[in-house]
């Protein structure tokens, strides 16, 4: 039996820091079923190198899952999701603040009361709140507004970008672990 075994979690992330977290999750055991959008899916699909026709950190990051294609902004598709949020321990989402509920699958108004154990978590490049909240955001981005860029520096001094993207593995890494805790928590109180 491995740690978590029977955990089912739905992964509506792209890209590194949320498909990195739900690999995390599958690693240990949890039934990932990867949602994409049906307009192309996750855009690391489409990154050289590559196999096929997934690029190879999208085949890295995406191992141990199962996939689908849902639309979310029809009823068809959020009727699809709402059945497996019944189902569902955990679900991850790196949308921008505020999309889950334009789709009409806000947390507290439609997925909490579908399912009141279900464990949400959210990856979004600025948080839920404060001034950045609205903009996307990337590696890049984090490390320079953090000042790490000004400490990589190439000859000249202009900045380098690390080799390795330690913004995006690094809140995957937390992002899964806020995920053990709060299942934690949940066999403690019953609710997500």
């Amino acid at each position: 039996m491995t740690a978590l075994e029977r955990v089912r979690v739905l992964d509506l992330t792209r890209l590194l820091p949320g498909p990195f977290c739900t690999m995390l999750l599958g690693d240990l055991g949890a039934d990932v079923v990867k949602v994409e959008d049906p307009n192309g899916g996750d855009p690391a699909r489409h990154y050289a190198p590559g196999q096929g026709d997934s690029g190879s950190v999208f085949l890295l990051v995406n191992r141990n899952k199962r996939s689908l294609t849902l639309d979310l902004k029809t009823s068809e598709g959020r009727d699809v999701l709402l059945r497996l949020v019944e189902r569902a321990d955990v679900l991850v989402e790196s949308f921008r603040p505020g999309v889950m509920d334009r789709l009409g699958l806000g947390y507290e108004a439609v997925l909490s009361a579908a399912n009141p154990r279900l464990v949400y978590a959210t990856l979004s490049g600025f948080g839920q709140s404060g001034p950045y909240r609205d903009r996307a955001g990337h590696d890049l981005n984090y490390l320079a507004l953090a000042g790490v860029l000004g400490y990589n520096v190439g000859r000249q001094g202009e900045p380098v970008p690390p080799a390795v993207q330690v913004a995006d593995l690094g809140a995957g890494t937390l992002g899964a672990v806020a995920i053990l805790a709060a299942l934690w928590s949940r066999q403690q109180t019953g609710r997500g």
